[in-house]
């Protein structure tokens, strides 16, 4: 290799190695993600339930790394739980297990990213240990300690799903639960029905906040704001 292109080489890694890794800073839009702040700030579990588009993943991530990157923090991973639904048939796609889980995890990958301003900020704290992703289909035998806990799409959990996760929950671990009934993949109404149920218990319990996300928190963009709103006011699911 010629001195040319190794200079050019150290050059791009030293660029490369000299990139801040850093967690921007985010402040909360709505009224509602100023609730979750303050409701995780103080210490509580989270059912951030409502609308797409209004940043529930996003807000629970960012509170999440927040925390665990404070240099305070009691908790040492972030686990993200995610049901393979809408693909029950999961098994039709190509490749090894680890590469069908891959489709489900990337939206994660682009918050994480996205928060640190650089494209390997979620395979960097993966490799560290600090993020882990499984799905509901291999949580038997697992316990959650010293751990956040961000439960997505739990309205494509079934109730056994969505309690095999909570009762999951060690010692010194946290749980943030984020979903939407209307947007559910589920076909059988009894299914269905996991979330209600499970928003209905954690309502009594003490240790959970709950918050319910509106048509007028929705941020994504202007236009799926507006579309949402039109398509509810028509009544179309």
């Amino acid at each position: 290799m010629s001195k040319k292109r190794t200079r050019h080489n150290q050059r791009q890694n030293n660029t490369h190695t000299q990139q801040p890794f850093e967690l921007r800073h985010v402040s909360p839009l709505t009224p509602n993600q100023e609730k979750t702040f303050s409701s995780y700030r103080h210490g509580l579990n989270l059912i951030c339930h409502g609308f797409a588009g209004t940043g529930k993943s996003y807000v629970s991530l960012y509170l999440a790394l927040e925390e665990l990157l404070s240099g305070k923090s009691s908790y040492d991973k972030i686990v993200i739980v995610r049901s393979v639904v809408p693909s029950r048939d999961v098994g039709f796609l190509p490749g090894s297990i680890k590469d069908k889980i891959r489709v489900y995890e990337e939206p994660y990958k682009e918050i994480v990213d996205d928060l640190f301003g650089r494209g390997d900020g979620y395979d960097i704290l993966k490799m560290k240990n600090m993020i882990q992703f499984t799905t509901t289909s291999f949580l038997r035998g697992l316990t959650f300690n010293n751990a956040i806990v961000i439960v997505d799409e739990i309205q494509n959990m079934t109730f056994p799903e969505i309690d095999t996760v909570m009762t999951r929950m060690g010692d010194n671990s946290r749980a943030v639960f984020c979903g939407d009934f209307r947007q559910t993949d589920l076909v059988n109404d009894r299914d269905k029905s996991g979330i209600h149920k499970f928003i209905n218990i954690t309502k009594r319990m003490t240790g959970f906040a709950y918050v319910e996300y509106e048509k007028q928190d929705i941020v994504r963009s202007g236009l799926v704001k507006d579309y949402i709103i039109k398509r509810t006011e028509m009544g179309i699911s």
